[in-house]
């Protein structure tokens, strides 16, 4: 007679990690196996310990690129709004295996840097309304939203800017020197400067002149979305940290792919939605898709692209 032995189920965190898995955004191979994720496996297990719902942070939604070769307009389009759904969709499923649930703190960063990306704060508070417009009407119960503009009161947003950077910002050099010898950095500062050369439109210079802009640029960048990650994590602390930049597997924070996309930086404010036939939803630069693809409104304003046949 043989005995079968008992296997215990994984623990609760290992399974809300679980969900998370098939998603992430990570800039090599990315593994499956929740042990290779220890700092997030710690983060969630601090709330299912409490029995609290798990809370996660996620900078990113900032504002549209400037650049119209890029995206339909300023305003959020069927990117953010198949993205906010997915983000509310995977709180949902969590609750399925953990009744506390979970709520995902969408930490709108635009302001942050404005100047550096060369958006007006008057289209980054558009592009800020229309987002919480758009939870409003979908319902999506389990989504909030945070930005400059709760912190440091009625303050102009130079002066926020300001003292966010003073308070929380590294050092320049020291950024500089962490990207010559930390591969993550350095990952980091070549993709935001990829990204600030693509979003610039109306530069009358040469492009090795633009790039070498873009290239200071993309430091100060860096430094500020560092600050703006420390003030949230004072005024929300002990949160899950994901990331919309690619993370690799092990580090601090969880990099999330919203949407399906042939590169892995691709986030809605830096593309356009292009619908397949099939259904699937694609991030793709807006002239890529002009080119295969028709122009869809929804409520009166440009959406996203229908496959040409679909």
């Amino acid at each position: 007679m043989t005995s079968t032995a008992l296997v215990a189920p994984p623990a609760v965190e290992t399974r809300v990690l679980s969900l998370l898995l098939p998603y992430h955004r990570t800039p090599g191979a990315a593994s499956p196996d929740p042990l290779d994720h220890p700092e997030q496996l710690r983060q969630i297990r601090k709330f299912t310990r409490a029995g609290e719902p798990v809370v996660f942070t996620l900078p990113g939604f900032p504002c549209k690129s400037p650049n119209p070769a890029k995206v339909l307009g300023h305003l959020p389009d069927e990117g953010e709004r198949l993205s906010l759904a997915f983000l509310d969709r995977l709180c949902a499923r969590i609750a399925e295996i953990y009744p506390p649930g979970a709520r995902m703190l969408i930490c709108s960063d635009g302001h942050v840097f404005a100047d550096l990306i060369q958006v007006s704060d008057a289209h980054i508070d558009a592009y800020g309304d229309e987002l919480r417009a758009m939870i409003r009407r979908a319902g999506l119960a389990h989504l909030d939203t945070f930005d400059l503009r709760a912190v440091h009161g009625d303050l102009p947003y130079d002066t926020k800017r300001a003292l966010v950077t003073e308070e929380f910002a590294p050092a320049l050099a020291e950024l500089r020197a962490q990207a010559r010898t930390d591969e993550e950095t350095a990952r980091l500062y070549r993709g935001i400067t990829r990204f600030l050369v693509e979003d610039t439109a109306d530069f009358h210079g040469s492009r090795s002149a633009l790039q070498r802009q873009c290239r200071e640029r993309a430091y100060g960048v860096i430094a500020r979305s560092r600050a703006w990650g420390e003030l949230i994590a004072s005024c929300h602390p002990e949160t899950v940290r994901l990331s919309i930049h690619p993370q690799s597997p092990g580090a601090a924070k969880f990099g999330i792919r919203l949407l399906d996309a042939p590169d892995a930086w691709a986030t809605p404010w830096h593309t356009a939605v292009l619908r397949e036939a099939d259904g699937r939803a694609r991030l793709i630069r807006r002239a890529d898709a002009e080119r295969v693809g028709r122009l869809v409104f929804r409520e009166g304003r440009p959406s996203h692209f229908v496959a040409l046949g679909g």
